[in-house]
């Protein structure tokens, strides 16, 4: 018998073996000041593309007006209790009437957090005997709450309409063996390397197959549309997303987040979703100041307008300079290379460090082994100096390790800090 706390002692994942050399740098960093364009890492200040503040709200002089306002009145905890129980306001009720007219949806239905409320909306929807068909590159929300599903499921290749469409035969004959239905759950925007889901052609697919579509649009809500609703306004194929969830940690800077769709199918999602009628309600500060970034989503289109012109600022400046970003069609920005590990984190300590430039790093397993990816986002508030800036060190770092010299580094640092690692 072995007891569970030695198990994961000896085999911590295989990101948790790099954690006496990574923690408090590469992973779990802090960062200091104001979340903006340029914030303090160990004390130096360094150009930062890895908020989610798409929008640049989190410090509009009007969202912190906003949100001191209703901190002032309410305090951060109000209202007391679950929604269900006591924690029923009209300002809750009326961000949800303006995010489901936003997103031209009949009612939505707010969330306290993203993760939670996915997993909870895929457990409510369906049953033991219904079947659930996703992309194979879906966020861990939707992977953990397929988990919680008692009945079948299938994975789809990443944004194969061809693989989808087999996997839909196949969900059909089993939903008909036991007499359920099937959902489809994807992503509006890969948010690892950008691409936007094929949604107009999987709603396609509708007129073959009775399936019923949940897009997680964290990425797309705000950014993307012509008024910023998000990937299904963009694609103009709005009307067919059955349930629609976005969460506020991205263009609406802050937490929580909602669903949305016909009035009845929300209703009933309001009364059986584990993680809301069994959770405190959303706090007061975020639902009036969620009212407030919703104001400034739909009445400052310039925002969205300085985010796009810095978007394809940054990404044709890297392409131009031989980059691989993939095939991302978004704002986020992903900069692949060939590399290890250990590459990948002297790669990132140098950008930091002699460049002064701090973005998130991502290795396998989340991505192929083998590969470095480097993941920026830009926001509304970076400048044409910050984009220059950034260009100039990719373009050094990247020789540097197509020479080599980062693999040098790697044997060095392995025999002088007596490290090992197993292949991942």
């Amino acid at each position: 018998m072995t007891d569970i706390f030695d198990r994961l002692k000896e085999n911590p994942g295989p990101l948790g073996q790099f954690a006496d050399y990574g923690e408090g740098y590469f992973v779990f960093p802090k960062l200091e000041g104001k979340i903006g364009p340029r914030m303090k890492f160990q004390g130096k200040e360094v150009i930062f593309w890895s908020a989610n503040d798409y929008l640049g709200l989190c410090n509009h002089p009007e969202v912190l007006e906003a949100d001191a306002k209703a901190a002032a009145e309410y305090g951060m905890f109000y209202p007391m209790g679950a929604r269900a129980m006591s924690g029923e306001t009209e300002q809750h009720q009326q961000l949800e009437r303006e995010l489901a007219a936003f997103v031209n949806k009949e009612a939505a239905y707010l969330l306290n957090f993203g993760y939670q409320g996915m997993l909870s909306t895929i457990d409510a929807l369906v049953s033991r005997h219904d079947v659930i068909v996703y992309d194979a590159d879906s966020h861990a929300c939707i992977v953990d709450g397929v988990r919680l599903h008692m009945g079948k499921s299938f994975t789809y290749k990443h944004n194969n309409i061809d693989s989808l469409e087999k996997n839909l035969e196949r969900a059909t004959k089993v939903a008909e063996e036991n007499g359920g239905g099937i959902l489809v759950v994807t992503e509006g925007v890969f948010g690892m390397r950008g691409m936007q889901g094929k949604l107009k052609e999987i709603c396609a697919l509708k007129s073959k197959f009775n399936f019923r579509l949940l897009v997680d649009d964290a990425h797309g809500f705000g950014t993307l549309g012509k008024t910023g609703a998000g990937t299904g306004e963009e694609q103009e194929c709005q009307d067919q997303i059955d349930v629609y969830f976005s969460t506020f940690a991205k263009s609406m800077a802050g937490f929580g987040a909602f669903i949305a769709g016909d009035k009845d199918i929300i209703r009933i999602l309001k009364y059986n979703l584990r993680s809301q009628i069994f959770a405190k309600s959303l706090t007061m500060p975020m639902v009036i100041g969620g009212l407030k970034r919703l104001d400034l989503l739909r009445s400052r289109p310039e925002i969205k307008a300085k985010l796009w012109e810095n978007v394809n600022k940054l990404q044709n400046g890297l392409r131009e300079r031989g980059f691989n970003l993939g095939n991302t069609n978004t704002c986020v920005t992903p900069v692949m290379m060939q590399g290890t590990p250990v590459e990948a984190t002297l790669l990132v300590k140098d950008l930091r460090e002699k460049y002064g430039i701090f973005t998130s790093v991502v290795v396998y397993p989340v991505i192929p082994k083998g590969m470095i990816l480097l993941r920026l986002i830009p926001t509304a508030s970076h400048t044409d100096a910050e984009i220059n800036e950034t260009l100039a060190a990719f373009e050094a770092i990247h020789e540097k390790l197509v020479s080599g010299y980062y693999k040098d580094q790697e044997q060095k640092l392995l025999e002088e800090e007596n490290l090992s690692f197993k292949p991942i």
